[in-house]
């Protein structure tokens, strides 16, 4: 008996039709030429990785272990789709031994998480990560800010870019907390980052939880709400090392943003920590300006320790990235209904009772690198012409048999509906034509 099969997609996965993936490779291919243009090389990490390497030194009680697709092989090997593309990223220059530091990436690939589906947060989506292992300090991280503003404006979205720093939140846990343990002051961060989702009231019951009296709790939380020049004045003769560290990595940065024109797009948000425990020095997040969405578009920061780890061969790998949300982007550009861009089809071919001959047309255009469309089905002229407008295909030629015989062709631009005949034997004066 057969089986009765229900179709329909993983929960967080999705089928996209041609109008909605050419908005998917429009965004692909506007930032790859940004990426270029910063000195940034392609690199392509696999999708199916050792559990152990993605799980690192995570607890297993982690919110983002807990989201990792796990599996296994034929020989019982320990198995997990990648989360991400940085610990992958880790992975490659740990394994490449002759590699010339300071080493720039980028890669645009599918990761997986099993976890909460909204808009701009599936479950199989494609990331989209710049990274840069070898150079310390805050000007490489303003240039992937300064990266991250040209490639959301070449895609017509106006952002603008939270920062801090992780070392600046953890010294102020060790200030008003007095605890120690990284474990605990990693929770206290994690704890601090909701601190625009949840009341005032659930914080400092969270807080509690973790040995803190409301009086402590109010006050920690107090410093997470205060501007930057306000909260160096608190802390001016401050005598712990992290939190020395974390203000001089956000006022440089603040320096550095500022000397490039950059300071009035980006705003310093003591609170914000990322959400990965990796992160050791400044983290970002990019948001549209406008709100077209209020989740953030990308985020960032540095994270020093992890490939060094990997290495482990007592040399410092300091690393630092930032991320496109290429979810988040799309939703955008299809609310503005971007699907209605020009097509990526140049020329619609018609053949009128001349198929073979229109193919030995439309290659010879295609040789000339354009695109194009080849009518197959026999459908009526009309009929063809209204898939040309419902395509939005700029250039359309009609062959048939007193044009074969005359030797030539007219191409109608359809926006316009304006005709120019063209000689076959020289249709490379097409180029000549087409915009």
């Amino acid at each position: 008996m057969k089986r009765k099969i229900e179709l329909k997609n993983v929960k967080g996965s999705y089928d996209y039709s041609p109008s909605e993936q050419s908005i998917r490779y429009f965004i692909q291919d506007t930032l790859r030429k940004v990426f270029v243009e910063y000195g940034y090389k392609p690199l392509e990490t696999p999708i199916l990785c050792y559990y152990d390497m993605l799980a690192g030194k995570y607890d297993e009680s982690n919110d983002l272990l807990n989201e990792i697709y796990k599996l296994s092989d034929q020989g019982d090997r320990k198995l997990g789709l990648r989360y991400d593309l940085t610990v992958p990223f880790a992975k490659y220059i740990s394994m490449t031994k002759d590699i010339r530091l300071p080493f720039k990436r980028y890669e645009i690939g599918k990761v997986f998480r099993d976890g909460p589906v909204k808009v701009g947060r599936d479950r199989e989506f494609l990331q989209c990560d710049v990274d840069v292992v070898g150079l310390d300090g805050n000007v490489i991280e303003a240039e992937l800010i300064s990266l991250w503003f040209k490639g959301y404006s070449a895609l017509g979205i106006d952002v603008y870019v939270k920062y801090n720093s992780r070392n600046l939140m953890r010294g102020l846990i060790q200030e008003v907390s007095g605890f120690t343990s990284d474990d605990t002051i990693d929770k206290v961060v994690t704890i601090v980052d909701k601190i625009d989702k949840i009341s005032e009231n659930e914080l400092v019951e969270e807080l509690g939880k973790l040995g803190l009296s409301n009086e402590s709790a109010e006050k920690l939380l107090s410093y997470f709400k205060m501007e930057l020049g306000v909260l160096k004045k608190e802390f001016d003769d401050t005598e712990n090392k992290m939190l020395s560290q974390g203000f001089y990595e956000v006022e440089n940065l603040k320096y550095i943003l500022k000397d490039i024109g950059l300071e009035e797009k980006t705003v310093f948000a003591p609170s914000l920590a990322r959400g990965q425990d990796y992160y050791t020095g400044n983290v970002f997040e990019v948001y549209a300006s406008n709100g077209e969405l209020s989740c953030s578009l990308g985020g960032g920061g540095r994270y020093d320790n992890m490939i060094t780890d990997f290495i482990d061969d007592g040399n410092p790998y300091p690393a630092v990235g930032a991320s496109f949300g290429l979810s988040t982007i799309y939703e955008i550009l299809k609310a503005r209904e971007v699907e209605k861009m020009k097509s990526s089809v140049d020329v619609y071919v018609i053949p009128m009772g001349t198929e073979v001959e229109a193919l030995r047309v439309a290659n010879q255009i295609r040789n000339l690198g354009l695109a194009v469309e080849l009518e197959m089905t026999g459908k009526k002229i009309k009929k063809c012409f209204e898939y040309a407008n419902r395509e939005h295909i700029p250039y359309v030629i009609v062959l048939g048999e007193n044009e074969i015989q005359e030797g030539k062709c007219n191409v109608k631009k359809m926006e316009t509906g304006e005709e120019v005949s063209v000689n076959l034997v020289d249709i490379e004066k097409l180029l000549e034509i087409l915009d």
